[in-house]
């Protein structure tokens, strides 16, 4: 018998390999914080000696979740200012909010809080893209979660820095202390086409290109940008980027709703990623990313939250359904984005985005063990034909029970094993008190 750490028994494993593969009353083995292997219940208790045996009868198991969008510690300013228009939102209220309330301790507040929020939600992994990112690690290596921080560029000042090559050195201080850290990468994340020169934008891609990191950017995220800019520089953002040298299969564009053919084909070219947020795109009715054509042309695309500030959650299965129906409702297609690949959208989609698909984003022997479970065994989900359609359509957060990574469990039963809940409660309830008076 071979001796492994933990033992997950569950009706159902969503495996999320190539095949999409869904295995009944099956058990996965874990060593060393890696799957080591996936059996039958009936053959593994004579295969494997377990330290720990957990048995989640009447849940499924499934690849922790990868959020692959967010701005984590404006999780403080969730319904600060809500029902505005996209650039009302950001000039009259979140950017003053910023320039009063960031700093280390908001951030390493806010990202403490996020973190929670996410683990509870079923995500192991996000990507944040948000000032004093050295903050965000700290708090992202006490919750035992993965993340990809990408420090922000901007041409104007904030509360972290004052000039572009300001927010650029920085950041690379941030990401030379991570490098090579197992659960933190540190990428660059300039803000957005209209608030980026060009000069600070080519300094991006030769620094990216020297340490091997990938850049994230706001991208033609309303029709209005997307014309100013065209109006201003003559070409539209993405061809911009693209002649600036920035696409490429590193490069991955959040929200791109107001996309041509040209802009698709310039994707498509470049072997960019697409972080879809159709949650806040339809809050801030920013427009409505074109998922089920840039699948047919062969883009991969993730899904995110974006900020609870213009969520207002950070629930990736809520995301998934909204993303899923929103897709068939865009395209007139019932059949566009599936169930089975808006859970890809949520797992393995993300984990090639942020170029961690080798370790994360499905449950095969070799990779890390980062899973999530999730009840399905109450009276809201009976009857049960096919637990993938379940989880998408019929499911909610409070099901999630059990969060594990690299076979380390971050969740049980509900409850948190690496945070505080009552502690940061009571923080962010000081946070209010601060922020509102």
């Amino acid at each position: 018998m071979q001796t492994v750490d933990t033992l997950i028994h569950a009706s159902w494993i969503i495996t999320v390999n190539a095949d999409r593969d869904v295995l009944t009353d099956h058990s996965l083995a874990i060593k060393d914080g890696a799957i080591v292997a996936i059996v039958p219940q009936s053959e593994a208790s004579s295969s494997f000696q377990a330290n720990e045996t957990v048995d989640l009868n009447g849940q499924a198991i499934m690849p922790g979740m990868v959020n692959t969008h967010g701005h984590a510690a404006m999780v403080l300013f969730r319904g600060m200012a809500d029902d505005l228009a996209l650039q009302t939102w950001l000039n009259d209220h979140i950017w003053p909010a910023e320039g009063t309330w960031v700093s280390h301790e908001m951030v390493g507040d806010g990202t403490e809080l996020a973190a929670a929020e996410m683990i509870r939600c079923g995500t192991t992994t996000f990507s944040d893209n948000y000032f004093f990112p050295d903050a965000a690690a700290e708090r992202v290596v006490k919750a035992g979660m993965r993340a990809q921080l990408c420090f922000p560029t901007i041409d104007f000042p904030t509360a972290w820095a004052k000039t572009p090559d300001e927010h650029i050195d920085q950041g690379v201080a941030v990401m030379e202390q991570y490098k090579g850290h197992s659960h933190i990468k540190v990428n660059f994340g300039p803000h957005a086409p209209y608030s980026c020169s060009d000069e600070p934008l080519i300094r991006i891609k030769e620094l990216a290109e020297k340490y091997d990191v990938g850049i994230q950017m706001h991208v033609h995220e309303t029709q209005g940008e997307v014309d100013d800019e065209t109006t201003r520089r003559g070409q539209r953002p993405v061809r911009r980027l693209k002649e600036l040298g920035l696409l490429s299969p590193k490069f991955q564009a959040v929200h791109m709703t107001a996309l041509s053919d040209e802009d698709i084909q310039d994707i498509v070219e470049t072997g960019a990623h697409v972080m879809h947020c159709p949650e806040s795109n339809l809050k801030l009715a920013s427009g409505f990313c074109p998922v089920d054509k840039l699948q047919k042309a062969g883009v991969n695309v993730a899904l995110g939250t974006d900020g609870a500030a213009s969520n207002n959650d950070l629930d990736m299965l809520s995301e998934m359904r909204t993303a899923a129906m929103l897709a068939k409702a865009v395209s007139s297609n019932a059949v566009a984005l599936p169930a089975a690949e808006a859970i890809a959208m949520a797992t393995i989609n993300g984990a090639k985005a942020l170029s961690w698909d080798d370790q994360i984003g499905s449950l095969e022997v070799g990779k890390r063990a980062d899973i999530t479970s999730i009840a399905l065994d109450d009276l809201e989900s009976q009857p049960i034909f096919e637990p993938m359609s379940h989880i998408v359509y019929a499911s909610s957060r409070d099901q999630i029970k059990n969060v594990w990574v690299d076979g380390k469990q971050l969740l049980k039963d509900r409850e948190l094993t690496t945070l505080d809940k009552a502690a940061i409660v009571a923080n962010a309830k000081q946070w209010q008190a601060k922020i509102r008076g």
